[in-house]
């Protein structure tokens, strides 16, 4: 779970660290305040650079006493950063990776030293690693950087070190940190270490993160004001969205009392279907708010690329920062990704199929919630339809539904000269025609200064939308 959001979990969690206030907060996000971790990192910042200054020291053999630093006591310490660390347990190694990697925004010319020249060779020391940025002007740490600090030379140190990299450690898996692509021949300690936006707003401005919409996380916040009373469903339908509702609420005591994690995967994942303005997208978005998640409606055509690896890529990135967080993951339209499989007849056709089974894979291995939206159930990939566990038809509201929604949506006029229950009957509409209807109907009212709502004015409005979808009356 990412460091950021532990206060999910705060309900059913036994908290090692109780001293810890950054734990004592409610389980609302809107309610965590995360306890200021600079004066920590100050300690922590002393600290690495005496570590370096004791390694470059003891490494070149220069003179003088070297003592090896005492690594700081954070055992007292209530700030996020101290409790992050103790959560997740992470030893004094993990602890400098992350500080090695924080430190050119926090304090760059701590690495400064690692400018130095061999002066036999007339270039930088290959052991120091680094990389220069672009626009950046001081060091930019690699893996090799850390391993020097870390192990110096010894080689057995190194290697113990190199797991920390890997997808399913810890700094991974809480999205802390990450080391960079480097190419296949090339050693991969040359890669540079990135600490995720994620954590370097969490641990510097004392705030959780927000994602922004770009090509690294292609995904926007979808919010709605509206509530479970707010919304019309019917029986089964509505059978089928408690199912989900009732696994975000129990599925840690399913997978953990109930000693099931054996068998069952940690989240889960629904295929909502059924014509436009059915409210698909309403009900994830209701799902989350009441649920206490926040859910991101992915934009797939920010996903696709037409260049080999770049879909995955994305798709990467996103997974990656919703992973173990309590996210819904909404893709809609998400034919236009999810569909079938092709016959390899060209290399495009693999390509495809390539991206196909990779989104099978990383949808079936997400531990939050994932929701694929979409208007035909046919479209969506036979081998994907087997790993849902729920399939949810959202069909067009019958009369009765459309009465009742007709009903809800205009209480708030006077409408005793309608007969919305003739209206439900002669037109075949979706909820979401009918809320174009009511916002058509609300300006018309607005123009004449009164709340009545005449029959002419929701005709009027119907036809509109009915003109949308080419059907005139």
């Amino acid at each position: 779970m990412s460091s950021c959001w532990y206060w999910f979990e705060m309900k059913s969690m036994t908290l090692k660290f109780e001293n810890c206030s950054y734990f004592k907060n409610k389980f609302s996000r809107m309610a965590i305040k995360f306890n200021n971790s600079i004066s920590t990192l100050e300690n922590e910042l002393k600290w690495l650079s005496e570590m370096i200054n004791y390694r470059v020291g003891t490494y070149f053999r220069q003179t003088g006493d070297f003592e090896y630093p005492n690594v700081p006591d954070l055992a007292e310490d209530e700030s996020y950063y101290a409790c992050m660390i103790k959560e997740n347990k992470l030893g004094r190694d993990e602890r400098l990776l992350i500080l090695i990697a924080l430190t050119p925004h926090v304090r760059p010319a701590i690495l400064d030293i690692f400018f130095s020249k061999n002066e036999r060779f007339d270039r930088v020391y290959a052991e120091f690693g680094g990389i220069k940025g672009e626009k950046h002007g001081g060091f930019i740490p690699t893996a090799e950087t850390a391993a020097f600090v870390i192990a110096g030379e010894d080689l057995e140190k190194r290697y113990q070190l190199q797991p920390c990299f890997d997808e399913d450690h810890v700094l991974s898996k809480q999205n802390i940190l990450s080391l960079g692509v480097t190419n296949n021949h090339e050693s991969m300690w040359s890669g540079e270490l990135i600490v995720s936006k994620e954590f370097l707003t969490n641990v510097t401005l004392n705030q959780p993160y927000e994602p922004r919409f770009s090509l690294a996380f292609p995904a926007q916040k979808l919010t709605s004001r509206l509530d479970w009373e707010d919304a019309v469903f019917s029986p089964s339908l509505l059978h089928g969205i408690n199912q989900i509702r009732a696994w975000v609420s129990h599925e840690k005591s399913i997978l953990e009392e109930m000693q099931l994690d054996k068998y069952l995967k940690r989240g889960y994942r629904a295929l909502f279907y059924g014509p436009p303005g059915t409210g698909k997208s309403m009900t994830a978005a209701i799902l989350g708010k009441s649920e206490g998640m926040d859910v991101y409606r992915v934009d797939l055509s920010s996903v696709v690329s037409k260049y080999i690896g770049e879909t995955e890529k994305n798709l990467a990135n996103l997974f990656n920062m919703a992973e173990n967080k309590r996210w819904i993951l909404f893709f809609d339209e998400a034919d236009a990704l999810f569909g079938k499989r092709l016959s390899t007849q060209s290399s495009n056709d693999m390509f495809a199929n390539q991206q196909v089974a990779y989104l099978l894979q990383r949808v079936e291995d997400f531990n939050g919630v994932a929701i694929l939206a979409s208007n035909f159930k046919e479209n969506i990939d036979d081998a994907f339809l087997r790993r849902f566990q729920s399939v949810i038809y959202f069909p067009k509201p019958d009369q009765s539904l459309r009465y009742e929604l007709w009903q809800k949506y205009f209480s708030q006029f006077d409408i005793s000269s309608v007969d919305l229950e003739k209206i439900s009957e002669d037109y075949e509409i979706t909820g979401g025609s009918i809320i174009n209807v009511l916002r058509y109907c609300a300006i018309a009212v607005a123009k004449r200064s009164g709340k009545v709502v005449m029959e002419q004015d929701i005709i009027t409005g119907i036809k509109k939308e009915l003109l949308k979808e080419g059907v005139t009356l």
